[in-house]
């Protein structure tokens, strides 16, 4: 496989990538590190190996530039008022899946990101596990526990 134009990379991987980021932050901060990441891409661009999985390499810059938002985002001031609802066409963001969207919020850190890049953006959980800094038999024990949580909190029904 050969790598083409970066704006065909762009066009072709920029909504798994934003899905990705969707999922990790939220649909509020998304946008800035879907921007980073293919910021960062644009740069390494050149010295990418023509057989390289060019998805795997932009879900790998956009959890790293998810991680750095998350930590900037835990230093900086917060705002004491409510603010306004903003709308959004984020997938996880539509009237019914507000339970979806606390309970993926709810699951550790781990097994989320393990949900997130397996069944998201599709990686091999070989891929997965390298995120995630673990082997690729924690990452499928990651994302197996994550969806059975998920499921759980489907069980239960509808909240009143």
């Amino acid at each position: 496989m050969s790598v083409g134009p970066f704006e065909e990379i762009v066009a072709e991987h920029g909504p798994v990538v934003m899905r990705v980021c969707r999922a990790l932050l939220g649909p509020h901060d998304a946008e800035d590190a879907w921007s980073e990441t293919f910021l960062s891409a644009l740069r390494a661009y050149p010295d990418l190996r023509p057989d390289s999985n060019v998805l795997g390499w932009l879900v790998t810059i956009a959890h790293r530039k998810a991680i750095d938002q998350a930590r900037r985002a835990s230093r900086a001031p917060r705002p004491t008022g409510d603010l306004p609802e903003v709308a959004t066409e984020d997938a996880l963001a539509a009237p019914g899946d507000a339970r979806l969207r606390a309970a993926l919020d709810a699951l550790p850190p781990k097994q989320r990101g393990a949900v997130v890049y397996r069944y998201l953006a599709d990686l091999p959980y070989a891929e997965v596990g390298a995120l995630l800094e673990s082997s690729e038999v924690a990452a499928r024990r990651s994302a197996a526990d994550g969806i059975a949580a998920l499921r759980r909190a489907y069980t239960k029904g509808p909240e009143p």
